[in-house]
């Protein structure tokens, strides 16, 4: 004999990455859940600042563009996990291979980027699900935008 009492188990939260009809962004994403735009500015700056002093990366970067390097990347992850979608509305698809086809990316230079992406995820710690998700999202983004093997 089967037990036939209803299920009142509520379902879990559905995750969107996505944001409000507004621009706004909605609460059940990966980037409310981890602490909105204080944790995606924590993120870059820290990734960033290792960026800096990389022989390898830095001279990638215009040296008076610094802060336009940080606010065009922490608007694209921030959008890209659900967060506003400032990114898009100001500069349009992100295209991110065209963006970056200007730039010698060989694997060296993924390694370094990975290198510093990490180390800024280690000293932000994010929860283990949202840790684990990031850095599997940054080790295919960072793959894909090697456009050099010499």
């Amino acid at each position: 004999m089967t037990d036939r009492t209803p299920d009142t188990t509520p379902p879990a939260p559905r995750l969107t990455l996505r944001a409000g009809e507004s621009g706004e962004a909605v609460t059940d994403t990966v980037w409310a859940q981890v602490g909105g735009t204080e944790t995606f500015e924590r993120i870059v700056r820290t990734f960033y600042r290792g960026v800096r002093e990389d022989e390898i990366l830095a001279p990638m970067y215009p040296e008076d563009d610094w802060e336009g390097a940080i606010w065009r990347f922490r608007s694209f992850l921030e959008q890209y996990w659900g967060g506003p979608t400032t990114y898009s509305e100001q500069r349009g698809h992100p295209r991110l291979r065209m963006r970056h086809n200007p730039f010698p990316i060989n694997p060296a230079a993924k390694d370094r980027w990975l290198h510093h992406m990490h180390a800024a995820l280690d000293e932000v710690a994010l929860p283990p699900m949202h840790d684990a998700a990031f850095r599997d999202y940054v080790e295919r983004a960072a793959l894909a935008m090697v456009n050099r093997f010499d």
